[in-house]
């Protein structure tokens, strides 16, 4: 591996553009965005105050710029850079903005989720949408572009409302049998809409695009139910972490589950590849002794290694006990992510931080375990293949791939703790975020990967 110079960061707004050519950051008020392969600045804007949000048009031609206090949005374009475009929500104030897929068309949310305002680059006129429901996960576009789900709320009931994204027409309007809805998304294949109610309620529903309910999900009652929903890529899988501490895996034929993935806090089965990160401190030799010791302060003390070790089961994990008089309490699974090819489910279980888990969903078992030192902050797949990228808030990125696992130092002066990572969509490259920082690390072949991972404890 080979890392960039730290640039400064805030707000761990970085990200690539949709092309793949730009990076963008920003550093307060200010915008920057970088040629991928040289890091040369391209273009630098200067907001009118601190930027709270970040987001590129889908044709990388256009970058959203959000400042929430101020209710403004301000849009610059890359190819004319005199060009730029400010929207002021006024009074309604602001809570979100996001672009349309077609990259012409700002969507913003108004203070209290009174109504979402749709602005045109192009015409420069204004369409409204009324009644969008205040939830973690409330609009969702398909893969094509062509429509757009809203979760509504009126009348003290749930709807979706689906919208023709080319002229904002609304083309199906529905109730949900839901309590209280918590987030929808499109399958990846734009046919099935998924739905989810609150974690009172043990409810996930499936849409079709004209509004009918296709199969109503329920695993269990009277207890905390959804926590987290991923599609596979392949739209065939649809995996539900719940507070139970078990993932559901229901297919895409009959929407029946076809099996659970259970999260246990000690691992049994040898056939289980059992990672745990093992830090040691580096041996110094006689001649890196001085006598008397250095004063407190003199200089930084070298950094512990760190590799994976394949532990023989059984093995047990570290656990967290959660406060369950308060709410949202650590349990339950809050990570779920598939590999790009849909071949693994990566996990994580809130009440075992530490620990990430990875499914073979062809074979549907358990394949393998990573424990770190420290609990797993983000993890993220490389777009390109099945590798997994862990970072757990020190110094160190992990990657994990069916040949094995890697332990890798970021470089440079004082620790860089990466508190979060984008992959470029070539896979040949990661942003890693620290809170005021941010460098590149490029990756080299796989096979070199696959022998370095071989040469820290991995396997074949």
């Amino acid at each position: 591996m080979n890392f960039s110079e730290v640039f400064k960061l805030s707000g761990l707004l970085c990200k690539f553009s949709p092309d793949g050519k730009y990076l963008a950051s920003c550093v307060q008020y200010r915008l920057v965005v970088r040629d991928v392969n040289t890091l040369q600045i391209v273009q630098l804007y200067t907001c009118l105050d601190q930027i709270q949000h970040i987001e590129w048009s889908a044709d990388s031609l256009f970058i959203l710029c959000a400042m929430y206090k101020r209710g403004l949005v301000q849009v610059w374009s890359l190819e004319q850079p005199e060009w730029h475009c400010k929207i002021d929500e006024g009074s309604a104030g602001l809570v979100a903005s996001c672009w349309s897929p077609d990259g012409r068309h700002i969507l913003n949310t108004t203070e209290f989720h009174l109504r979402i305002t749709v602005w045109s680059l192009c015409t420069k006129s204004v369409s409204y949408i009324k009644y969008p429901k205040a939830c973690l996960q409330g609009t969702t576009f398909t893969r094509d572009g062509r429509y757009m789900a809203l979760a509504e709320r009126r009348d003290c009931k749930d709807y979706v409302s689906i919208f023709v994204c080319s002229d904002w027409q609304l083309l199906r309007h529905f109730d949900t049998d839901t309590q209280d809805l918590t987030g929808i998304e499109w399958a990846p294949n734009g046919c099935v809409l998924a739905v989810w109610d609150t974690c009172l309620e043990y409810k996930i529903l499936l849409y079709s695009l004209d509004g009918r309910l296709l199969s109503a999900y329920s695993a269990y009652e009277w207890s905390l139910g959804i926590k987290s929903v991923a599609w596979s890529p392949s739209s065939q899988f649809l995996a539900v972490g719940s507070y139970d501490g078990k993932v559901r895996i229901l297919n895409h034929v009959t929407w029946k589950m076809i099996t659970e993935f259970e999260h246990p806090a000690a691992i049994n089965n040898p056939k289980i590849v059992m990672y745990k990160e093992a830090e040691k401190s580096p041996q110094l030799g006689l001649g890196c002794l001085s006598f008397p010791p250095p004063r407190a302060g003199a200089g930084p003390l070298p950094t512990p290694e760190s590799k994976y070790e394949i532990a023989s089961v059984p093995v047990s994990l570290q656990t967290l006990k959660p406060v369950t008089d308060r709410a949202n309490p650590k349990i339950g699974v809050g990570m779920l992510a598939f590999s790009p090819d849909s071949y693994f489910l990566a996990t994580r279980n809130d009440n075992i931080p530490n620990a990430v888990w990875v499914w073979d969903i062809q074979k549907l078992r358990l394949f393998a375990v990573l424990e770190q030192l420290s609990p797993v902050r983000a993890f993220q797949w490389d777009p390109q293949q099945p590798r997994l990228a862990i970072c757990t808030g020190g110094s160190r990125v992990y990657l994990w791939s069916p040949a094995g696992c890697l332990s890798v130092q970021v470089p440079g002066e004082g620790d860089f703790a990466v508190l979060s990572l984008c992959w470029h969509l070539s896979g040949d490259s990661m942003a890693l975020l620290s809170k005021d920082h941010f460098c590149l690390c490029f990756l080299e072949t796989v096979a070199a990967v696959g022998t370095a991972c071989r040469q820290l404890g991995g396997h074949t």
